[in-house]
C-alpha cells in the first residue's frame, strides 16, 4: 500500500493487500430447495470437453446414490439436454420452475428447454447471462439434490464472476486438455479461483492420449500431459486423464452419456465425496 493511500479503492487501480473488496451476499435458492453441495466445473476455453465432463461426473454421483442436479450456465452454447437426451420444456409450478429430468433421475436445467426451439441462437449481452445463471439457482426448484453441478461457460468473464461471488460455491472442477495454449490459459481459471477463494477439488485433463489399435500403447496427438506440473505448481490433488474414445463422442451425440463408465474419473470424484460432509 502506498503512503498516500486515501482508502478510496473506487478511485484506485492498484492491487495491493489493503484493497477492500465489496461484500456480496450469496444467493439463496427457493422455499423448497434444498442443496447440500455446489460445484463448478470450469475451463479456461472452449472445446476442451467442460461440459462433457460435467455430464460425467453427473451420472457417477448419481450412480453412487447421490441425487443429482446440473445447471447448464453456459447460456450461448448449451449442451446439458442433449448429452442426457432431454426434450421438451420447463414448466412452471406454484414454487418456481421444475427442471427436468435425464433417464437415471438427474434433475437438468438449460435455457434449451425454456426457448421455443432448442436450435435459436441466445443472443444477449453479459448482465443478461448472467442474471439467467442467478435465476436458474434461485427460482428452479432444486428439491433435495446432494450435489449441484454448475456447466459454467469457458473462461472468466461475466457470468464465472456471477457464480463465484454469488452462488454458495464449495468447489470446482477446472478441465483442460494437452496443449500449450491451452495449459497456459487454464492457469488465469486456477488464478481466479485463488483469489476468490475458491476450493480447486481437480483438474481433468480430456483428450489426453489414445490407444493405437495396432501397437496398444498410448500416443498423445495433442503433446505431452502437463498436468502432473499443473497440479505440482497450484498443489492440486486430484487428477484425471481421459482418453480418446470414439464411443465417448456417441454417447454423447446420441444422448446417452449415463451409461458411459469412465473410470478415470474416480480420483476426482474422491475428492468430491470428501467435502459431502462437511
Amino acid at each position: 500500500m502506498e503512503n498516500n493511500c486515501n482508502h478510496d479503492c473506487d478511485q484506485c487501480a492498484e492491487e495491493c493487500e489493503e484493497r477492500v473488496q465489496p461484500k456480496i451476499e450469496k444467493l439463496k435458492p427457493n422455499e423448497v430447495s434444498h442443496i447440500k453441495k455446489v460445484i463448478g466445473v470450469v475451463s479456461g476455453k472452449g472445446g476442451v470437453g467442460k461440459s462433457f465432463v460435467t455430464a460425467l461426473l453427473a451420472s457417477h454421483l448419481s450412480n453412487q446414490g447421490f441425487h443429482v442436479g446440473v445447471i447448464d450456465a453456459d447460456i450461448t452454447g448449451p449442451s446439458m439436454p442433449k448429452m442426457f437426451g432431454i426434450h421438451g420444456k420447463a414448466k412452471d409450478c406454484d414454487f418456481g420452475i421444475l427442471p427436468l429430468k435425464s433417464m437415471k433421475g438427474i434433475d437438468v436445467m438449460s435455457i434449451n428447454l425454456l426457448i421455443p426451439n432448442e436450435t435459436d441462437p441466445v443472443v444477449w449481452r453479459g448482465p443478461l447471462l448472467s442474471s439467467a445463471v442467478s435465476q436458474f439457482f434461485t427460482e428452479v426448484v432444486w428439491k433435495d439434490i446432494d450435489y449441484l453441478l454448475i456447466d459454467m461457460p469457458p473462461g472468466t468473464a461475466d457470468v464465472s464472476l456471477t457464480v463465484f461471488q454469488s452462488l454458495p460455491v464449495d468447489g470446482i472442477i477446472i478441465v483442460t486438455s494437452p496443449q500449450e495454449l491451452v495449459s497456459m490459459i487454464v492457469e488465469k481459471s486456477v488464478k481466479m479461483a485463488n483469489r476468490l477463494s475458491i476450493p480447486i477439488l481437480g483438474v481433468v485433463e480430456n483428450m489426453s492420449y489414445y490407444i493405437c489399435p495396432a501397437c496398444q500403447k498410448p500416443h498423445h496427438p495433442f503433446g505431452l500431459s502437463k498436468l502432473e506440473e499443473l497440479s505440482h505448481t497450484y498443489h492440486i490433488e486430484a487428477i484425471a486423464k481421459l482418453p480418446i474414445l470414439r464411443e465417448y463422442a456417441i454417447a454423447a451425440d446420441s444422448g446417452k452419456v449415463e451409461l458411459l463408465e469412465v473410470k478415470e474419473l474416480d480420483p476426482i470424484i474422491e475428492k468430491i465425496n470428501l467435502i459431502f460432509e462437511e
